[in-house]
């Protein structure tokens, strides 16, 4: 169901989906847009929207995975700025957690890659664990946490991650590392 607000020159109203792809577009700046979607989230009606849609996406995972993890898998879907499946996409993910997205110059094969790279890690112990860092809930409290080399190593060649704010889905979470802290904005998304 698309909720609609009225836009800030009163002429109309805009979906919540509308507005956050005004503000992916326009805060990237010559960067493409991408979404780690999460298909735990919801394996049904988010796999199938993968394998319906003409968006291109990638698995995280590599190599031969069983049928039930690959339903269950992170994705990475490059987003079209004009494309209806990308209003979709982000109206359905919008305030469920379903993923976060990002913007970042580097091809699919690229930054694939760099991704790829966080979804083991090591605990206190040494023993490898699973790393849901594409989960919001998960992305806005590590990133604070982390020095600025494990910032540069993160963001790499992503120039912004953007989550949905815990208490309101109306407030956009911006974060970006432009080279010295972490920065972090709450962007409202009706004013």
């Amino acid at each position: 169901m698309h909720e609609t607000f009225p836009d800030a020159s009163g002429s109309g109203s805009m979906t919540r989906a509308n507005r956050l792809h005004d503000m992916f577009w326009r805060s990237a700046l010559n960067q493409d847009i991408w979404m780690i979607l999460d298909c735990a989230r919801d394996p049904q009606r988010i796999f199938r929207f993968l394998v319906e849609c003409h968006l291109e996406n990638r698995c995280l995972y590599g190599g031969n995975i069983p049928p039930a993890l690959e339903m269950a898998a992170p994705y990475l879907v490059q987003l079209e700025r004009d494309a209806d499946e990308t209003h979709r996409l982000i109206d359905m993910a919008w305030g469920n957690s379903w993923g976060v997205f990002l913007s970042s110059a580097a091809a699919l094969t690229g930054l694939r890659r760099h991704l790829r790279e966080f979804l083991m890690v090591r605990d206190g112990m040494g023993r490898r664990m699973a790393f849901r860092y594409y989960d919001p809930r998960v992305l806005r409290c590590y990133l604070p946490t982390c020095t600025r080399s494990e910032l540069a190593t993160v963001f790499g060649p992503i120039k912004a991650f953007w989550t949905e704010d815990e208490d309101s889905p109306d407030q956009v979470l911006e974060f970006g590392y432009p080279g010295e802290n972490l920065r972090l904005r709450q962007l409202p998304l009706f004013p």
